[in-house]
């Protein structure tokens, strides 16, 4: 599974004898591959600080999570025709997301522990905030981009009365700069081929004879084009209706023609060179946005530990990964019964409604007697 616990217990002998029965219980069931999570011993500050880090901590965590799922997304849209090879791209450190979760190391040289706890939330929330507006602006212009080329694509396609018909026709099939004769283009029902070719010089006076010819088709019907006088025109358009001939409003610019040609290729072309620059800016920003993440989860164990189990600073953190979805009310229960001895302490707290007791999960209507948190990588798939 791709899902992790992230949890703590005191660190005094009775707890890590109970993390150890842990250990022993979830292994001999088959319940969980349990690692130890290390991390740093930070400058804890005043109690009242780590309040207010507690709820900041939460907010910068809903906000990474939220901005590395839409990075995902931004890589899945982008890798259009190679959707296959999604996950490959999203790593973090080069390695898969798994691994960098379950070799966890804090990184010393971006977030120096020696700084106060406040320092270090707030590097992580600033270079948060940075990538989120370079990923909006790279973004919009490439989706600006691909919104445009899809547009000129849609008008490619569709049947003969409503696609464009710039890449279909030619010069030569209009008389051009003439005075009196001027080429119409006509959509003829599959069914009405042998009629029209029967009447289209009868439907009015001065048609050219023999001047018709198939230029295109689609599933219902063909593209003809018919030459005559301008003066008849109007006469030809009503007849040709009343027949089941819908005349196509056309005028053959080269020049537009050309330039509709043009911004296809440019389009095409500029796609072609932001698709690169893009995709590298989404694999090397995601990986440093999801490496933030999981530093801010470790960033939360360790203040609410503190939170919940007081000074001197003493708490082991272990990561869990259930084995499969079915065993996680199992490991649920596993947990609670190993830790049942925190939950006096947790509710003898909780009497003090002046206090709040932020490493106090609530799910379900349950709280934890430990510190837990969540981490699902399954909302990146």
């Amino acid at each position: 599974m791709s899902e992790f616990w992230l949890i703590s217990a005191p660190g005094d002998k009775e707890n890590l004898q109970a993390l150890e029965r842990m250990n022993m219980v979830t292994s001999k069931s088959n319940l969980s591959h349990n690692t130890k999570f290390a991390i740093p011993d930070f400058k804890v500050g005043t109690l009242d600080s780590l309040v207010g880090l507690s709820d900041e901590l939460g907010k910068l965590d809903t906000f990474a999570e939220s901005l590395i799922k839409r990075m995902a997304q931004s890589v899945v849209e982008v890798m259009e025709d190679a959707k296959g090879k999604v996950r490959e791209n999203l790593l973090a450190n080069g390695v898969d997301l798994t691994s960098f979760v379950t070799h966890f190391e804090w990184d010393m040289a971006k977030y120096p522990a020696k700084q106060p706890l406040a320092s270090v939330v707030d590097t992580l929330a600033k270079q948060l905030a940075q990538i989120e507006t370079d990923l909006k602006s790279r973004t919009a212009a490439y989706n600006a981009l691909k919104v445009t080329l899809e547009n000129l694509e849609k008008k490619s396609q569709g049947n003969l009365f409503t696609r464009t018909l710039s890449d279909i026709v030619s010069k030569e099939d209009f008389v051009l700069d003439s005075e009196y004769l001027v080429t119409l283009l006509v959509i003829v029902p599959k069914q009405d081929y042998a009629q029209w070719q029967k009447t289209y010089e009868s439907l009015s006076d001065m048609v050219v004879p023999r001047s018709t010819k198939l230029i295109a088709e689609d599933k219902d019907g063909g593209l003809f084009t018919v030459t005559l006088f301008r003066k008849v025109i109007d006469d030809f358009k009503s007849k040709a209706r009343a027949n089941k001939f819908m005349v196509r409003e056309f005028f053959y610019d080269e020049k537009e023609i050309k330039r509709e040609r043009e911004e296809m290729t440019r389009l095409l072309s500029d796609k072609k060179q932001q698709y690169g620059p893009l995709l590298r800016w989404l694999k090397v920003n995601f990986s440093e946005a999801f490496i933030a993440w999981v530093h801010i989860k470790a960033l939360r164990v360790f203040v609410e530990s503190v939170l919940r189990y007081g000074l001197p600073v003493n708490f082991q953190a272990v990561l869990l990964q259930p084995h499969k979805k079915s065993s996680t009310k199992r490991l649920r229960e596993v947990l609670n019964s190993v830790f049942r001895h925190l939950d006096e302490v947790a509710a003898a707290s909780l009497l003090d409604a002046s206090v709040e007791i932020p490493g106090l999960q609530l799910s379900n209507q349950d709280y934890f007697p430990y510190v837990y948190f969540h981490i699902d990588l399954s909302l990146l798939d």
